[in-house]
């Protein structure tokens, strides 16, 4: 009896030896993974109050917010960056909120395993552990200020002001792991005979896809910064960090994500470096300077259009070093992979040019831009809408070979000449490109008080007459069927309660070869291995982006037989 007792004390204190080392790595973690929010000693903001002018125009001081008639959200800010923030914050929290809420819900879609999500959650904590001694501090005073008016309800997730953090590496992380086909923009420029009246012009495709509803509220930010430049950028709520935008100084910045190896630790986030080139960069050489000064922990091509230069550059940027490429012409292209001397040999980059659709989306627009030529903004749209392959082939909608694969997040088209800016409206690059005047707007229209549209109606682009088509039809009939047909794969049940129309999914899209996956993925889920090996060797005869998309084809093909 006496030694059953010591076993049982023996073993409490084994337990609690074990609880106490559990709680103490808990509480490292904790202490190593917090982000501590910048001194602000001026917090006089937090007490304003959002007042409501005229309907349907929120303001603040000289800023506001209001929807266009377009549909785009339009913001002004004006005031030092944590004031900006919290500006930001108040009258956008509605936007903020229906943002994450978006984001977080895709995350359950891509992951639908609450313990892989919350590894994934701590991953990603330890992960950008440091990332606030890599982002300048007047950005992160701007992102405090906006996390003030970070909904509770994700609080699960961290403190607002980490998760904002956290989100402007979202990019960065989805291009690194580009197998979750978060990315793959195109970008182009042209200038001089190039360009119709020589204006120096920049288009590109934002392909950043995280869902329907995260691309659903787009928002024209203008912001007019107590130090730097004022700019306009295409955003959404709860971002401080630039993917597309232009200065008051003509100049612009876009970022194309360009393969990289799996980083270890956070650095800069790239919309960051994007945004203070945006905000302190005159031209190529400043925007240069700033880049190389900044540590970033994936590869990124910022294609960079200055009108004080006339031309364009793109500017290649890794976690070692950082490139100048120069345009060779007229005119400049930029797809998802490195183009100059120094990283053209990398082996990471040959692997990604041989294996992925960067290479031929160049080729693509080198195709369009020699058959358009010269170019002014209407042509440009042309371009960005243009869902065809090389020769004009019928490689299927939403392929990511295209120019225009369906899913842009926003496409816009900067005349850097003159401060003009069109922006898409959705769905896609498919709707109206409406215009605004970055010019007029900052010296026109801060300190609204009247709810009246800021865009020039007179320069708006109509829209694609592919989205009159029967083609545009049957492609959303498409993706209501992909959704169902990978609804039904994930969902374990042997069944389809009345089963989906697979003949009708391939008359949705018939030349893209991913129709063809998913019908095989639906008759492998149904046991019938002859139909679904059927269906994988017609996938295999169409144009596939990838390898790794083939190979898996491959896979499930041979899984079939």
């Amino acid at each position: 009896m006496l030694i059953k007792k010591k076993r049982i004390r023996r073993l409490g204190m084994i337990l609690l030896i074990i609880l106490l080392v559990v709680c103490g790595l808990a509480a490292a973690f904790r202490f190593a993974t917090h982000l501590t929010p910048p001194f602000i000693a001026d917090t006089r903001s937090l007490s304003l109050k959002v007042e409501e002018p005229d309907p349907g125009l929120y303001t603040l001081g000289n800023s506001w917010l209001k929807r266009s008639r377009s549909g785009l959200w339009e913001m002004y800010l004006e005031g030092s960056p944590f004031e900006r923030g919290v500006i930001n914050g108040k009258l956008s929290s509605g936007l903020i909120y229906t943002q994450e809420d978006a984001f977080v819900g895709e995350l359950r879609k891509i992951v639908p395993s609450g313990f892989y999500r919350g590894l994934l959650k701590y991953f990603i904590y330890w992960f950008n552990r440091d990332i606030d001694q890599y982002i300048p501090e007047e950005y992160k005073e701007e992102i405090y200020g906006i996390s003030f008016a970070a909904s509770d309800r994700f609080s699960f997730i961290g403190s607002g002001y980490q998760r904002l953090l956290n989100y402007h590496s979202a990019h960065d992380i989805g291009h690194a792991l580009q197998d979750l086909r978060l990315v793959g923009c195109t970008s182009f420029g042209v200038w001089s005979d190039m360009s119709r009246n020589g204006h120096l012009l920049i288009g590109r495709n934002f392909d950043f896809y995280v869902g329907d509803e995260f691309a659903r509220n787009k928002i024209v930010c203008i912001e007019k910064p107590d130090s730097g430049h004022a700019f306009l950028m295409i955003t959404w709520g709860g971002m401080a960090g630039a993917v597309s935008g232009m200065n008051d100084q003509g100049l612009t910045v876009t970022i194309n994500a360009a393969k990289s190896a799996i980083p270890w630790s956070a650095r800069t986030p790239i919309s960051i470096v994007a945004r203070e080139i945006l905000q302190y960069a005159s031209d190529i050489g400043e925007a240069m300077a700033i880049a190389k000064k900044r540590e970033t922990f994936v590869s990124e091509s910022i294609l960079i259009g200055s009108a004080r230069d006339h031309r364009a550059a793109i500017l290649e940027k890794s976690p070692y070093r950082t490139v100048l490429v120069e345009p060779k012409g007229d005119y400049i292209i930029c797809a998802n992979h490195f183009q100059s001397p120094e990283f053209l040999a990398d082996p990471l980059n040959r692997k990604d040019m041989k294996e992925n659709a960067s290479v031929y989306r160049y080729r693509k627009v080198l195709e369009d831009l020699t058959r358009e030529e010269p170019l002014d903004v209407a042509g440009m749209a042309t371009i960005l809408r243009d869902r065809s392959g090389l020769n004009g082939a019928d490689i299927g909608n939403g392929n990511e070979k295209a120019i225009n694969q369906l899913i842009a997040h926003h496409s816009v088209i900067f005349d850097a000449s003159a401060g003009k800016v069109w922006i898409s409206t959705g769905p896609w690059q498919e709707g109206t490109y409406v215009c605004y005047d970055l010019f007029k707007i900052i010296h026109t229209f801060a300190g609204l008080r009247k709810n009246r549209e800021i865009t020039e109606p007179e320069l708006t682009l109509p829209p694609d007459t592919f989205i009159k088509t029967l083609e545009f039809s049957q492609f959303m009939k498409f993706r209501e069927l992909r959704t169902k047909v990978a609804d039904f794969v994930r969902s374990g049940k042997p069944d389809h309660p009345g089963g989906i129309p697979i003949r009708e999914l391939i008359r949705s899209n018939p030349q893209y070869f991913g129709t063809y996956e998913l019908a095989g993925d639906y008759y492998g889920k149904l046991n019938r291995p002859d139909s679904a090996a059927c269906y994988y060797r017609r996938a295999l005869g169409k144009v596939i982006p990838r390898e790794s998309d083939r190979e898996r084809i491959i896979r499930k093909l041979v899984q079939s037989n």
